[in-house]
């Protein structure tokens, strides 16, 4: 063998390194930048399901306030955290979000008379925990 013949080897190896480097630097940040979006993702879906959680215990609270323990409390403030839930529950998943939706009809037919009426009550109530079961089964779900 020559030395061009060697020279030619040793240059053809040293290109398949380079080559397969720079390839799976390649894809090393492709996966990367790919794991980062839907860690992100899922953040965001978490972030939001709290604060739709929250929101959903404190519209409890009130409806078993003014039901129960018959303090006054106002329509305002219950249509506001309904409102509030139906737009964070975009954020986390379409099945939330058709939840969220019910969940402001239900309020929307029953607000006036929850605070004398066992069942509408209970089925504000009732939406409440199908929208909780949504949230808490999309968060199992986040990788």
């Amino acid at each position: 063998m020559n030395a061009t013949a060697a020279l030619e080897t040793k240059l053809r190896a040293y290109y398949i390194t380079a080559v397969s480097g720079v390839l799976f630097a390649l894809i090393g940040f492709s996966y990367n930048a790919w794991r980062l979006e839907v860690s992100e993702d899922n953040s965001n879906v978490r972030t939001a399901a709290f604060a739709v959680l929250n929101e959903l215990a404190e519209l409890e609270q009130l409806i078993y306030h003014a039901h129960y323990d018959r303090i006054d409390t106002s329509a305002r403030t219950g249509w506001v955290k309904v409102g509030l839930i139906v737009d964070l529950s975009d954020l986390i998943s379409t099945p939330v979000h058709q939840q969220a939706l019910l969940l402001r009809q239900s309020w929307q037919q029953r607000w006036q008379t929850f605070t004398n009426d066992q069942v509408a009550t209970n089925q504000l109530v009732d939406a409440i925990d199908s929208v909780r079961r949504e949230i808490k089964q999309k968060l199992s779900e986040l990788s």
